[in-house]
């Protein structure tokens, strides 16, 4: 089990999004969860979201996979490497490298991207607008971190599939080894590169753009077919400019438009299903053959685990811990499983031992533990 060396609430008080910064020996005598080979079996897959990036002689090239042997039997010795997005959701030990980050907010909780790169091998200097922590693993890598991006760091593109800016004076020019964080608010401009063959873990936090509220929440309103009326004035006057639009009217239009934004219960169910949607695909397979309630509470009766998908948001709003949203959808708990709710966030496994025999025998745990099974949710061994 991974345990940061250090105080998560001393580190937000401290940096948060206010200033990058190292952290050495972040992990104490740490442990590569996953090796090179593995982490190039899952660029292989179709459904992992895989990138190659080379760089020789200053000559950027980038690939999205997955890939075959043949891209392995011909790489250069030196300048490149391999990228998987949301690793944590296709290889069980890399997710372990998450848990010690559990303590934030799961809903701002992105993925874990692992880079394992040979000498000199990077992805060239940009500017990322998220937060993470990049935490060092085999080998050593050399980072440098600039200033916060107020407008000044000019774009370039080497490569059409990168995003890059031309230069930056650093602030922060350091070595990694095995066990090192650095981490990078948004707006810093950073470059990192191997400087022998090394494995990089990053935990990304994201928030959604204001752009993204709005879009989303206009398709919730239109999936959900609401605010499907138009504006009634009976008490319309003339006017003596055809082309105005009077201050009643558009206040009346304005208040059809936040209308919506006012009702308390459409914006927690809004932030709930959008909130729980993660960004990256997810490892749900839908059990072939569906289960019974009664294959599930034998199963859990008999002492045997039902596991969450990796990667998979559940969340609760903390007024109402009984309605819980699972990947964009809302599920109703009675209020006497308010502690089954909170399993369903909180937890990764359900099982005897953590839920105890009142839930085993509760019928509308079961049948909502099977209804989880039967969409893929949750799974058993």
């Amino acid at each position: 089990m991974y345990k940061l060396t250090i105080s998560l609430d001393e580190f937000l008080r401290n940096y948060w999004q206010k200033k990058p910064t190292i952290i050495k020996g972040g992990f104490a005598e740490f442990q590569d969860p996953i090796t090179p080979e593995e982490l190039a079996g899952l660029t292989m897959e179709e459904v992992v979201d895989s990138r190659f990036v080379s760089n020789l002689e200053n000559n950027w090239q980038a690939e999205h996979g997955p890939f075959d042997d043949d891209k392995f039997a011909s790489l250069p010795e030196s300048h490149w490497s391999f990228i998987v997005q949301a690793a944590n959701h296709w290889h069980d030990g890399a997710a372990q490298l998450v848990k010690p980050f559990q303590t934030m907010p799961q809903w701002l909780f992105d993925d874990l991207m692992i880079s394992y790169s040979v000498e000199g091998g990077g992805v060239g200097p940009h500017i990322d607008q998220y937060d993470v922590f990049i935490i060092q693993g085999m080998g050593k890598r050399h980072w440098r971190v600039g200033a916060k991006d107020v407008g000044q760091y000019k774009e370039t593109q080497r490569h059409e599939a990168l995003r890059q800016i031309e230069s930056f004076e650093a602030e922060i020019d350091e070595i990694l080894e095995p066990g090192d964080i650095l981490y990078i608010p948004p707006g810093f401009p950073h470059d990192g590169y191997a400087l022998e063959p090394s494995m990089s873990y990053s935990v990304g936090f994201r928030s959604p753009k204001e752009q993204e509220l709005i879009s989303n929440f206009a398709d919730y309103i239109l999936a959900h077919d609401y605010g499907d009326e138009h504006l009634h004035k009976p008490d319309l006057r003339t006017q003596d400019n055809f082309g105005k639009i009077s201050t009643s009217d558009l206040d009346s239009l304005v208040s059809m438009l936040k209308a919506k934004l006012d009702d308390e219960d459409t914006i927690k169910d809004f932030m709930g299903c959008m909130l729980s949607q993660s960004r990256h695909q997810l490892n749900i397979i839908e059990p072939s053959s569906k289960w019974s309630c009664e294959d599930v509470y034998q199963h859990l009766e008999s002492g045997s685990d039902i596991f969450k998908v990796a990667g998979l948001r559940t969340l609760s709003h903390e007024t109402e811990p009984n309605i819980v949203y699972v990947n964009g959808e809302m599920f109703k708990i009675p209020e006497e499983l308010t502690s089954f709710a909170e399993l369903l966030t909180n937890q990764d496994t359900i099982c005897l031992e953590n839920s105890g025999e009142s839930i085993i025998q509760n019928s509308a745990a079961i049948s909502l533990i099977t209804e989880l099974v039967n969409k893929g949710y949750w799974f058993a061994e």
